[in-house]
């Protein structure tokens, strides 16, 4: 029997890619006006970035993306008080459907932000660091790589591009898809992102959530990965990050804000999550940022 094979009609392709990168800039930190002839997605992880583009001048906030066009001039500047955490992705596609992007922010679903962590992930299968090195022309490979890593990011960052796309144009479907039912698991992982400053006991949660510790922990660590106090520590520690690099608080105030019971522990538990001491980190990052 012949059989009669199909092509594949490809709306959205990205054949190359330039850089991928995730900064954690200082508070005023900015570019120069800059241009390429590919596209740049930028997208604020936490904080807030000033943006001045060709097609949009405005106020990048938590969650939000913009994709600007090729040769598309454009910079950033951070707020004098908000030191942000940005993903930065140079790439090639001829996708007209792109050009929406450019000017307006769209604002990630649950979804979209999982897809875009797993395009980091892949990234930094593929490619040495370091990956917060700005006006980078040239990333590097690693010598050796997981099977499929390099493939993997060019289909993990069409499908989020093309789904992305999706999302506009279905305006109703992509509402369905991002209402979640605040229940269960997720009203307590709700709850943990919002009170996560304040002391947060297992005991608690269990009386607030009318469940046991067994149930609790083991049902959090299946939908999230993660325990709930590592949860709660990755949080605390990014916004200590964020504080560091905003230079207004000393160690002991940040330490203080965010709720740990010393200045000790805070340390031992930041050296821990990101390998430096609370001062290497900044001495780190303002060396990186030619501060």
């Amino acid at each position: 029997m012949d059989y009669n094979l199909k092509s594949f009609d490809m709306a959205l392709t990205v054949p190359r890619i330039a850089n991928i990168h995730y900064f954690e800039f200082t508070n005023q930190y900015h570019t120069k006006g800059d241009y390429h002839d590919f596209c740049e997605l930028l997208y604020v992880d936490n904080g807030s970035v000033n943006i001045h583009a060709e097609n949009f001048t405005g106020v990048l906030s938590d969650n939000q993306l913009i994709i600007h066009r090729p040769n598309e001039v454009h910079s950033l500047a951070c707020d004098t008080d908000i030191a942000p955490n940005v993903i930065i992705i140079g790439f090639e596609c001829n996708c007209d459907a792109l050009v929406q992007f450019s000017y307006a922010p769209a604002t990630l679903s649950s979804e979209h932000k999982n897809m875009l962590a797993e395009i980091m992930k892949e990234a930094m299968n593929v490619y040495a660091p370091p990956y917060d090195l700005p006006n980078t022309s040239d990333m590097k490979k690693r010598a050796d790589y997981p099977f499929g890593a390099d493939q993997m990011i060019k289909l993990r960052l069409e499908t989020f591009l093309i789904t992305l796309v999706r999302s506009c144009l279905e305006p109703s479907s992509a509402q369905k898809a991002g209402i979640a039912a605040v229940n269960g698991i997720a009203a307590v992982h709700q709850y943990v992102t919002e009170h996560y400053k304040e002391k947060i006991v297992l005991d608690n949660l269990c009386f607030l959530f009318g469940t046991n510790k067994t149930t609790l922990c083991s049902s959090f660590k299946a939908e999230y990965g993660t325990t709930i106090l590592n949860y709660i520590n990755d949080l605390k520690i990014k916004d200590a990050k964020t504080l560091l690099r905003e230079n207004k608080l000393s160690i002991t105030e940040i330490s203080e804000r965010l709720g740990f019971g010393s200045i000790h522990y805070f340390c031992r538990l930041f050296k821990k999550k990101t390998g430096h001491s609370p001062k290497e980190y900044v001495k780190m990052i303002r060396s990186r940022l030619n501060l």
